[in-house]
């Protein structure tokens, strides 16, 4: 064996022995270190395919028509870079949503009330002006109208309300446009209720209008109803929702009673909440019946732990009307107030 070593490593046989196994260890060594360094490589390999790579880092969302389209990428170190402005503003918009439910209607039908109402719930967010922006400000853009809204956790709904919406005719198309899923709710009121409300505050602010009963009729000889005049055209429901029906199916509306909303503010949330698809968290615990304003108000508003009634734009008392005047208006009702019942589902009970 030694000598086949010594002839394939062409030692010469003469060396002593003590430099012959000095030699041989080093030949050894080498040989050692050398499958050593070899393995090193091919076992980091293997260790690295038995190991997941480090997860990357999740890449920023999609960005919405008509904002930046330039991104900031992440350090390989999963580190954000400090954000530049037009970041943080994408930032700051990526918790404002388009809101999911409207509250489209009607002008003195109790959406005020509603929407107080609703935002006791920590799951509604809302605005608390009225946007008008299907109606007004369209030409605005969807970005300004979201840039509008609160900002919301996920999860959470937000909303906001407009009543003029509802007898806006381009507003269905509009809307859809924006999300075919939208919710949209009306508070409806006896519509001659309705119209004297109406008229109530128009008169607090320009006190030398006509009469009431001089507005009602174009001729109150011959008793013709101004279908023209806005309280009066209104309350024709039945002509509005036709114009919804076209954009939206009756299931995603939903028909909130102005009166039911007084007498029993818990059991109309209650309706509401549902159609949300919220949990039912206001209850009658949330409620006391204020004897001056003549309805309910808020034992704790959002935010506060004080009780809460609408402002005094609210409740005001009515003028006398002619009951001549206000039996034709019932009347001329009555046809549209039938027919909004069987498109609804709904019997409101104005008769």
């Amino acid at each position: 064996m030694g000598q086949r070593l010594n002839r394939c490593l062409d030692v010469p046989v003469a060396l002593p022995p003590l430099r012959r196994r000095l030699l041989l260890l080093s030949i050894m060594l080498f040989l050692w270190l050398y499958m050593f360094y070899s393995c090193a490589g091919s076992c980091a390999g293997l260790a690295a395919a038995g190991h997941p790579r480090r997860p990357r880092s999740p890449a920023l969302p999609p960005l919405l028509p008509g904002e930046p389209a330039k991104r900031t990428a992440w350090r390989s170190s999963g580190q954000r870079p400090t954000p530049q402005p037009h970041v943080q503003l994408l930032q700051r918009l990526r918790h404002k949503r388009l809101p999911q439910a409207i509250i489209i209607g009607v002008k003195k039908g109790g959406t005020r009330a509603l929407l107080e109402f609703l935002r006791v719930h920590p799951d509604v967010r809302a605005v608390g002006a009225e946007p008008h922006f299907f109606d007004r400000n369209y030409e605005r853009g969807l970005a300004w109208y979201r840039d509008l809204m609160p900002k919301t956790l996920e999860g959470q709904i937000t909303m906001e309300k407009t009543p003029s919406y509802f007898v806006t005719k381009e507003a269905p198309a509009r809307i859809s446009s924006m999300s075919k899923g939208t919710k949209l709710i009306v508070v409806v009121r006896d519509p001659v209720t309705r119209a004297i409300s109406d008229y109530t505050q128009t008169l607090s602010k320009k006190p030398d209008i006509p009469t009431f009963e001089s507005l009602t009729f174009k001729n109150r000889t011959t008793g013709l109803i101004d279908t023209s005049w806005s309280a009066i055209q209104i309350g024709i429901y039945a002509k509005h929702l036709e114009n919804w029906l076209l954009y939206f199916p009756i299931g995603q509306i939903l028909f909130v009673s102005g009166e039911r909303l007084i007498s029993d503010p818990a059991g109309e949330l209650g309706r509401v909440q549902d159609f949300l698809g919220l949990k039912r968290i206001i209850t009658d615990k949330h409620f006391y019946f204020n004897k001056t304003k003549g309805f309910p108000c808020l034992k704790k508003a959002e935010g506060s732990s004080k009780p809460h009634c609408l402002g005094k734009t609210k409740g005001r008392t009515h003028p006398d009307i002619d009951q001549e005047v206000v039996q034709r208006l019932r009347d001329f009702y009555r046809p549209f107030n039938m027919k909004f019942y069987q498109m609804t589902g709904q019997d409101f009970g104005w008769d």
